[in-house]
């Protein structure tokens, strides 16, 4: 399994790896999660519920009989997209050229991109049919961790217990702005020294680190609010966000797709005088442990 940007760069397509650069650029979860290309519109795989039970013996004495449960789980795919179009006239008059028309196609990639993101976290298949479950909606149980009944500021026993909710090491800690703030306040209140940075692949610059573990940023969507919102409820605080751990490999959250981004470029098109290019992605997600994520909700840090 490969990133986009590593699969951008098997790619020998100049339009499509520009494209899939973009989106490793303005979204952080896209620069760390791998896929895994599939045959077909759906990815079917096995979720353990219940490890064998094993035993002990004596000399000529049998074991118990016991035999694991897991869980078949299928996901589908999800068809994302958009046409961007740049009229022949602008060439024509040598007010722009394929530069220009590139900077249009960025701009949609962006958008895309930034969908994408907002679906990754917020995604509910029940309200939309068109998309995916984001984590948000997977979560259950003990990978669900409180700060405070009504809601808290993050202290440094919550990232702690929001990263060991995670089995194995996180790949990444996600969260607004504000609370990456408020991490680093509380640094400095410890009279700590400069924050443990680390550099991450595909992102291009070093990010502040919890015990090893990057904390990456998300920021606004194509509507230009936050996609992590400040609006969760949390007992009686109607003002509260949440942060999100995620550990990304093949036995943990990856992501599924018949195919890297696809970027085509149509040419002139009859409807009207402009040329268009049509990005789209066929794309999915695979969780395959309830461990592989977690989330700390209730943060007050908005």
């Amino acid at each position: 399994m490969l990133t986009q940007s590593e699969w951008s760069k098997l790619n020998p397509n100049p339009l499509q790896s520009g494209i899939v650069e973009v989106f490793a650029r303005e979204n952080p979860v896209l620069a760390l999660m791998p896929f895994q290309s599939i045959a077909g519109n759906a990815y079917t795989y096995n979720v353990e519920e219940e490890l064998p039970g094993v035993e002990f013996r004596t000399y000529n004495e049998g074991y118990s009989e016991s035999t694991g449960v897991i869980n078949p789980q299928t996901e589908r795919l999800t068809i994302l997209g958009g046409d961007s179009d740049f009229d022949v006239a602008l060439i024509a008059q040598q007010v722009g050229g394929n530069d220009t028309r590139a900077v249009y196609d960025a701009l949609k990639a962006k958008a895309l991109t930034l969908k994408w993101l907002r679906t990754f976290f917020e995604g509910d298949a029940d309200t939309n049919p068109k998309e995916f479950d984001g984590i948000k909606k997977r979560l259950t149980g003990d990978q669900i961790i409180e700060a405070g009944a009504n809601g808290g500021a993050i202290t440094m026993a919550m990232l702690d217990e929001l990263v060991d909710a995670v089995q194995g090491q996180p790949s990444a800690i996600f969260a607004r702005k504000s609370v990456i703030r408020a991490y680093r306040n509380l640094l400095r209140a410890s009279g700590g020294t400069t924050p443990e940075t680390i550099m991450v692949p595909n992102f291009g610059r070093p990010v502040i680190a919890h015990n090893g573990v990057p904390i990456l940023p998300i920021e606004l969507d194509t509507r230009g609010t936050e996609i992590l919102t400040a609006d969760e409820t949390q007992g009686t605080n109607d003002n509260t966000c949440s942060a999100y751990a995620v550990r990304f490999d093949i036995d943990g959250l990856h992501g599924i797709q018949t195919a890297p981004i696809g970027a085509r470029d149509l040419g002139e098109i009859d409807a009207k005088p402009a040329f268009r290019t049509r990005i789209e992605w066929y794309s999915g997600i695979a969780l395959k442990s309830g461990r592989c994520a977690a989330r700390l909700k209730g943060l007050t840090n908005v």
